[in-house]
């Protein structure tokens, strides 16, 4: 088992690793100087050569990447352009409250998705199953800008009026503090990745109440619910884990186009900024962060199916 855990952490870092150097090349490759862009009218070529050399742009690339490498090591994510200040300032509390919205998004949906998942394998081929099927269906062909879209104007514009449409925080307050405008990103949030957790749990529920061990168990006279919680939900967990492993972080970068749809202050709405002001420290350090997290859900999930799917755990113990 550590061995198996020990394997999948050293790719993760690997991958990681691959992910710095994309994401460092990828921004070199934004058209524009920054420079000139951050200067604007007032870029004169003396100008525009001594903020190159405070920005290290004159350096070799290489060098450029070692330095930046070297900073991810020690907290230290580079000076952004646009502020003249720390991005790890910059950052601090829009990370934080996207952490929010990612943490009650799959707080909520995936319980919701594996429940409502087994219930409609429990009731296979029945209305209750019919029409669980048919809206999972509905709502995983919509985008998320669309879900969040009819969310305000059903619960915030023209219908209701009873939710904020966009984020108002007040600059320094925590964005939790008016829990009624996490409402609306976090419901929609929930609406895009709960669909997929449901239907697969779904099939392999299905699967798991036809497999031979589950109609032994039920020979053997066992409760209804004893044979659900013992011998079904342990094999049908461990292959979902890897499906909520990727709608958990698909939020991650889901979380943009969210964000920016509410006007709510965290990374997404952070990017899509940084992007306008040509701010490359910033653009590399939110990427690298949404990577990271992505790579980590993953890491967890595989950790989980191991030790949920009893099969898996008992190779791994081999």
């Amino acid at each position: 088992m550590t061995r198996l855990i020990v394997k999948r952490l050293l790719v993760s870092l690997a991958v990681l690793w691959l992910v710095t150097l994309l994401v460092f090349v990828a921004t070199l490759l934004l058209p524009g100087d920054p420079a000139r862009a951050i200067l604007g009218q007032q870029a004169t070529p003396e100008r525009i050569a001594a903020l190159q050399h405070q920005l290290h742009l004159d350096e070799p690339v290489w060098q450029r990447y070692l330095d930046w490498l070297g900073g991810l090591f020690t907290g230290d994510l580079g000076t952004s352009t646009s502020t003249q200040g720390p991005v790890t300032a910059l950052l601090a509390d829009r990370v934080s409250a996207s952490l929010v919205l990612l943490v009650l998004a799959a707080v909520i949906a995936t319980p919701l998705g594996l429940a409502f998942g087994t219930w409609s394998a429990l009731r296979r081929g029945r209305a209750t199953d019919q029409a669980i099927s048919g809206i999972s269906l509905v709502i995983a062909a919509l985008p998320e800008f669309v879900i969040g879209l009819a969310l305000i104007v059903l619960f915030a514009t023209t219908v209701f009026k009873v939710l904020p449409s966009v984020t108002l925080t007040p600059p320094g307050e925590a964005v939790w503090r008016q829990p009624s405008q996490l409402v609306l990103p976090v419901v929609t949030l929930v609406l895009v990745v709960m669909p997929y957790i449901t239907r697969m749990m779904r099939g392999t529920m299905n699967e798991v109440l036809d497999s031979g061990y589950v109609e032994m168990a039920r020979l053997k006279g066992l409760r209804e619910r004893t044979v659900l919680v013992r011998h079904a939900l342990p094999h049908a967990v461990g292959p979902v884990a890897q499906v909520v492993a990727l709608q958990l972080a698909w939020l991650a970068g889901g979380v943009v186009v969210v964000e920016f749809l509410f006007r709510y202050p965290g990374i997404g709405q952070a990017l899509i900024d940084a992007v306008g002001k040509r701010d490359v420290a910033v653009v590399q350090a939110i990427t690298l962060i949404i990577a990271a997290v992505y790579i980590v859900v993953n890491l967890i999930a595989d950790v989980v199916g191991i030790l949920a799917d009893p099969k898996l755990r008992t190779e791994s113990v081999r």
